[in-house]
């Protein structure tokens, strides 16, 4: 647990060391809106590196290639923060993510959350309104989505499954937009959470790019039932939880 709390901080201080490298160009790129996409670019490379410095990589297995000229609401599960590393390293488009508001006001998160994410209260009727037509906007003007359905990371060690918020899958419907499943398989046990209570180690973190779901024949009284498809597809996977072949 001492070695494992050790690698925790040695994490955090290399989150912390490369964001300071890179915050001048993030800074010039969050200036306009049409730099956006550069910015997108940076966070990947910076979440690639810092992750690397700590010994923590991402392999991806693809039921199929994905078409990134396409936009979709990629819908991960949640287990730890290095999910949010990891989809920034997957999805290589403009992108933004839908997350807890107080994430507006952190340190590391606050430039991309006034930026190119969307900050959303979920015990806000109004905030909610107001975060999921600025997701519409994003979505319509070609920008791809990171919605994690679960709505954040529950208190069960191990993490199982929570029930899926129904808020991407109304969404994916209106505005017909493919759903992206994506599970995450193990990457709690490299890093639960935010890595404080049981700290964290080198690994890597696997994830099973799932076949994207089309949206265009459906109407919104189907809601219910892709939310269902998208959350069988991520248990599925879990309970099988087989070897993966690498890309």
């Amino acid at each position: 647990m001492i070695l494992k709390k050790a690698h925790h901080g040695f994490y955090v201080f290399g989150v912390a060391f490369f964001y300071f490298i890179f915050w001048p160009f993030f800074y010039y790129c969050s200036l306009k809106p049409e730099r956006f996409k550069r910015l997108n670019s940076l966070r990947r490379r910076w979440a690639i590196v810092s992750s690397a410095f700590a010994g923590i990589f991402y392999r991806f297995e693809f039921e199929q290639p994905v078409d990134w000229s396409k936009t979709y609401i990629v819908c991960p599960n949640h287990t730890s923060n290095l999910d949010i590393n990891a989809m920034c390293t997957l999805v290589n488009t403009n992108c933004g993510f839908m997350g807890k508001q107080e994430l507006e006001e952190g340190i590391v998160t606050r430039l991309f959350f006034r930026t190119v994410d969307i900050p959303v209260n979920r015990d806000s009727k109004m905030s909610s309104f107001r975060a999921f037509k600025k997701a519409a906007e994003k979505l319509q003007g070609g920008v791809t989505l990171i919605i994690f359905p679960e709505g954040g990371i529950a208190d069960d060690y191990p993490p199982r499954l929570q029930e899926f918020k129904n808020g991407p899958f109304r969404l994916a419907i209106e505005l017909k937009i493919p759903i992206l499943p994506i599970t995450a398989v193990n990457t709690w046990q490299v890093f639960w959470d935010d890595g404080k209570k049981y700290g964290s180690r080198p690994g890597v973190c696997k994830y099973r790019v799932h076949q994207p779901i089309d949206t265009a024949h459906l109407t919104i009284n189907d809601a219910d039932a892709l939310r269902d498809q998208v959350y069988s597809v991520m248990k599925q996977q879990l309970e099988q939880a087989q070897p993966f072949t690498i890309v």
